[in-house]
């Protein structure tokens, strides 16, 4: 087994991956060597600005025996095609979200894995920092007593007023369920467990948008994935939950409350790692704010916590089977929307465990 920190390298040099590599340098368990993409001059670019010794394309970056861990920050249509050609060259992956397009090609992501002794691991990894950490605490200890049914919604009107390329958010891998809904549904599986089912409803109120800001303002593009969903999740042995996903609501709402037989609790925005966290009680004339502890380093702290497992040989948190699991959620929420049925849900994960209250991004542990 390899000593010292993990060797990692980025592909995709997107927006995302300033987040990334500002956060996965500051930690000292790993060390990024090389960023890779299509477009290699931008590799380049990314690279120099966050001081990365290597660039180029992928088949260049995997042939760096020094890579360990393959961070892929590529578009959605292109999560699977890179995990398998990762693992082919013997490197372990962490994907964003989704782990693929579909089923079946998350199934072969899976299986190359095993076959090779290799791990998966998938963001988002915001079910690992303070608040969302603070919150299982909660649930673990009693303080709202037996989870009972949970509501949560992301609301808005779409990121087309904002964002100067929004077409890809309208197109299937994306809309407000498999944009926005792994924040929601990996923090459901992370406090309450796997889902047993789902039923759901859906619909699409517009057939083309317009792009909003930057130079494209005003170019219409079309419409190809359901943009207001509405899901009843069964969690087996404990609560049942209703989850709202829309780009159709002039109401902006982030929110998931957990209702128990002794009182509530309002989490945190799950795209998120801090508070609040509020908890009222049966006599609680209000909400009152929880202290929260744990780590507020951002994302990438899900990469770092698969490099020290590699080296420990123990379980990694933001697993690909808690990525798997949830793209069966949403893949199957999509199909209930569309046959008005129930649909069971083959896949099953274990909850994985808090973080140690000592764990921290920022301390050298591997030498």
């Amino acid at each position: 087994m390899s000593n010292g920190p993990v060797g990692v390298a980025l592909v995709g040099a997107g927006v995302i991956s300033g987040q990334y590599l500002r956060n996965l340098n500051s930690f000292p368990d790993v060390r990024v060597v090389a960023v890779a993409d299509l477009d290699t001059d931008r590799a380049a670019t990314v690279a120099r600005e966050h001081d990365v010794p290597v660039s180029g394309t992928l088949g260049a970056v995997l042939s760096l025996a020094e890579v360990e861990i393959v961070v892929n920050l590529t578009v959605p249509s292109a999560h699977a095609a890179v995990a398998l050609e990762s693992l082919r060259s013997g490197k372990h992956v962490y994907g964003e979200k989704p782990l693929a397009m579909n089923m079946d090609e998350a199934g072969k992501v899976m299986a190359e894995a095993a076959d090779r002794g290799l791990r998966v691991g998938g963001a988002p990894d915001t079910f690992l920092g303070a608040g969302l950490q603070s919150a299982l605490h909660a649930l673990r200890s009693g303080l709202i007593g037996t989870p009972v049914a949970v509501t949560a919604a992301t609301q808005s009107m779409g990121p087309e007023s904002w964002h100067p390329n929004p077409e890809f958010f309208y197109q299937p891998g994306a809309g407000p369920l498999f944009d926005l809904g792994p924040y929601y549904l990996t923090a459901l599986v992370s406090l309450l467990g796997p889902v047993a089912r789902v039923a759901a409803g859906t619909r699409r109120a517009r057939d083309q948008r317009s792009v909003g800001s930057g130079p494209k303002a005003g170019t219409l593009f079309p419409v190809d994935v359901p943009t207001h969903v509405n899901a009843l999740l069964d969690f087996p042995g404990t609560a049942t939950a209703a989850a709202t996903f829309s780009f159709d609501s002039a109401v902006n709402r982030r929110m998931i409350e957990i209702i128990g037989s002794e009182g509530a609790l309002s989490l945190p925005d799950p795209n998120t790692f801090e508070g609040p966290l509020l908890v009222r009680g049966p006599n609680d004339a209000d909400w009152r704010e929880l202290p929260v502890t744990g780590t507020t380093a951002g994302r990438g702290i899900g990469v770092l916590d698969l490099a020290r497992s590699i080296r420990a040989g123990t379980p990694h948190r933001a697993s690909g089977e808690l990525a798997h699991h949830v793209l069966e959620l949403m893949s199957a929420i999509t199909e209930s929307g569309e046959r008005s049925e129930f649909r069971a849900i083959s896949s099953s994960v274990t909850a994985p465990e808090p973080l140690p209250a000592d764990w921290d991004p920022h301390a050298a542990t591997l030498t």
